[in-house]
This record gives C-alpha cells, sequence and structure tokens, in this order.
C-alpha cells in the first residue's frame, strides 16, 4: 500500500471502530458522515468517544479552513468536550502547512500529537510477561478496572472512563478486550475488535505506577494474539499516542499517518 492509501485506511479505520464504540455507549448519538467530515460523538463524559474527524483526500489550505471551521461549529453544539482528530497524511501539502492558522481562525486549540500505524503481524507467538496474569474482561468488575486504568493513563477523572464503557455489553463480548494482572491487581490493560477486515487495537493503558516495565507491550500483543485467533484476521491497525508510538514497531506496526488532535478554545 502507499503512504496515501495507509493514511486513508487509518482513517476510515477510526470511522468504522468509533461508530461502534459510540452507538455502543449511546444508540442515540450523533453518528453522520458529512462532506468532508466523520461525526462520531457520543457525548458522553469520556472524552475520546466525542470525536470528530477530516476524511478528504487532498485537501488544500482552502478547504482544510472551511472543514476545520464547520468541525468547530459541530463541536460548540455539543456539552461534552472533545477531539478532532487530523490525519497529516491525506492532506495535500498546501493544507498541512495551513493546519495552524487554520485552527486559530475556528477556535480550535491544538491538544497533542498520534501516529496512525498498520501491520501485517501474523501470526505472532503466544505473548508471556514474567510479571502478568492476563484475564480477559468477561465481567463489570473488571470492564471498571479497564476504565480506570485509562483513566489514569489519560489524566482523566474515573468517573470520564467509566462513563464511556462501563455496562457495556460489546466489551465484554464483541471487544477482545485484556486486563494484565500483576500479583492480582490490574496494572495495564488493551484491546482488539474487528473492523472492515482488520483488527483495531483500542484503549490501550497502563497505570502510571508501573509504566516502563514492558506491561503494555505485553498486553497489547496478548488482545492481538486473540483477537487473531477467534477471527482469523492478519492485518491490524491502531493510532498511537506519543507514550505508545515507540513501542507499536517492536510488534510489527508500521506508521503511516501523522496526526494532531484539537479541542475547542476555552
Amino acid at each position: 500500500m502507499t503512504v496515501l492509501a495507509e493514511s486513508v485506511e487509518s482513517m476510515e479505520q477510526l470511522a468504522v471502530a468509533w461508530r461502534a464504540m459510540v452507538l455502543d455507549r449511546d444508540a442515540d448519538a450523533d453518528v453522520r458522515d458529512l462532506p468532508g467530515i466523520a461525526v462520531r460523538w457520543a457525548d458522553c463524559g469520556f472524552a475520546f468517544w466525542n470525536c470528530v474527524t477530516l476524511t478528504d483526500v487532498g485537501a488544500d489550505a482552502q478547504l482544510v479552513g472551511q472543514r476545520m471551521g464547520q468541525a468547530a461549529d459541530i463541536m460548540r453544539a455539543k456539552r461534552q468536550p472533545g477531539f478532532l482528530w487530523v490525519f497529516e497524511g491525506l492532506l495535500h501539502e498546501e493544507g498541512r502547512t495551513a493546519l495552524d492558522e487554520a485552527a486559530e481562525r475556528a477556535g480550535l486549540a491544538y491538544a497533542f500529537p498520534g501516529t496512525g500505524m498498520a501491520g501485517n503481524l501474523f501470526p505472532l507467538p503466544e505473548p508471556a510477561h514474567p510479571e502478568l496474569e492476563f484475564v480477559r474482561v468477561s465481567s463489570d468488575e473488571q470492564l471498571l478496572a479497564y476504565a480506570d486504568l485509562n483513566s489514569r493513563a489519560y489524566g482523566f477523572p474515573l468517573e470520564a472512563g467509566r462513563d464511556g464503557i462501563a455496562g457495556s455489553s460489546l466489551w465484554k463480548s464483541g471487544v477482545h478486550a485484556y486486563l494484565g494482572l500483576r500479583q492480582g491487581v490490574p496494572v495495564t490493560c488493551a484491546a482488539t475488535v474487528e473492523a472492515e477486515g482488520r483488527l483495531f487495537v483500542v484503549l490501550v493503558a497502563t497505570d502510571p505506577e508501573w509504566e516502563r516495565r514492558g506491561y503494555g507491550e505485553a498486553v497489547t500483543r496478548k488482545a492481538l494474539y486473540e483477537g487473531a485467533r477467534a477471527t482469523g484476521l492478519t492485518r491490524a491497525t491502531l493510532h498511537a499516542t506519543a507514550a505508545g508510538a515507540p513501542v507499536y514497531p517492536r510488534i510489527g506496526f508500521v506508521p503511516n499517518s501523522a496526526m494532531r488532535f484539537y479541542g475547542l478554545k476555552d
């Protein structure tokens, strides 16, 4: 695949996977595919479930400015904050150069970077880590532990993560969600979900007290391994934060598109 094709794949994987996640959270969520913009907005306390993304391929400076203004208007109409996801690899060079100025005009503030990644990974060896026991999420208690790990890792209030996935039946059955337990205590988590012929990695997190021990990589390998066993899929995609970006190439993921996350200015 070309870099552009992989950037398109990365954006489309977000749109497909987030549709399922957002509608699982709220069957009446705002899920729309508009010209140049995909809306996936649960309007809940978990900001990652409140998402808009630009979908035009080859957008120039003028179109980028137009789309970012439209996205900001959508975000202002919501009760809860969320993010605009921008895949830089989709844009014309002019459009990438114009991002900061377009964001300023739209009333958007840069939040943090990300990286789209994909890979034909399988077969992977069965994962193991000498300090961890892996457990698939199958109970409400385990799901709350998963939510709390994400809240701690991303600096959200505990209530925010719980508002995103607590009580979900999808996360206890359709998602291959795993906890890594250290001496019986959940310290890391990762999940994969089928998304149009690929395994999409979602909500990887490690308790900040237990970072830099290989826990996140190990539990991600477990979620990929079990997801592949269950589905037979051989290609996987993800969107990495800056903290996770160095980890995933060790598993076999290849970066494709740099990403920028924007929120509304206060």
